[in-house]
């Protein structure tokens, strides 16, 4: 497994937090707050998106500007241990997932899903279950967002598919400042969704 390399020093990491602070600080305002020079902010900058520490700059959006007003997380349950890979291509095939992840537990994965309304959300839920894999559902539907700032509040796609429903997967991370979080409507979880019929 490849893993991203550790900022090498404390200016490594002033300048990172400097960044996820704001995005949009030039180098030399970067320097000011870290004592170094516009160039030497630069060839540090440079370095850390080489050695893939920084992985790229993006804009964070308020998930309800973008037409997201419901927001869940989803414990996928397999017939059997389906691979990483499998649960991968899976969940690309989704838009609405924000993020997903294999978990410890009784849960295979845990998905991040963000939709219009309760009925689009329970259509993506739908459209989930369709894999063969794929045992049963538990949801949990989102009422707040306790910490407004995080990265999970946000959402980086500004784009809308034709029908009106958001594209795009909602941002895990962001090197911007999040705008605020969204108090997603819906009912209270946990919800255990209907396992398939065997």
């Amino acid at each position: 497994m490849n893993h991203k390399a550790a900022p090498s020093d404390d200016l490594d990491r002033k300048i990172i937090a400097a960044l996820i602070d704001n995005g949009r600080a030039s180098f030399a305002e970067i320097g000011a707050a870290v004592g170094l020079s516009s160039t030497a902010v630069k060839r540090r900058v440079d370095r850390l998106r080489e050695s893939n520490v920084i992985t790229g700059f993006t804009a964070t959006v308020r998930p309800a500007a973008l037409g997201w007003l419901t927001e869940a997380y989803v414990e996928v349950y397999c017939d059997s241990a389906a691979p990483p890979r499998r649960l991968a291509e899976v969940v690309r095939n989704h838009p609405e997932i924000a993020a997903a992840m294999t978990v410890t537990g009784g849960a295979d994965a845990l998905l991040h899903v963000r939709a219009t309304d309760v009925e689009h959300f329970e259509e993506v839920l739908e459209r989930i279950r369709t894999e063969p894999f794929i045992r049963k559902t538990i949801s949990y539907m989102v009422l707040s967002h306790l910490l407004p700032d995080s990265p999970e509040a946000g959402a980086r796609q500004s784009s809308t598919r034709p029908s009106g429903r958001p594209s795009g997967r909602a941002a895990s991370q962001s090197s911007g400042r999040a705008s605020g979080g969204s108090a997603a409507r819906g009912g209270a979880g946990p919800r255990k969704d209907a396992g398939k019929q065997r």
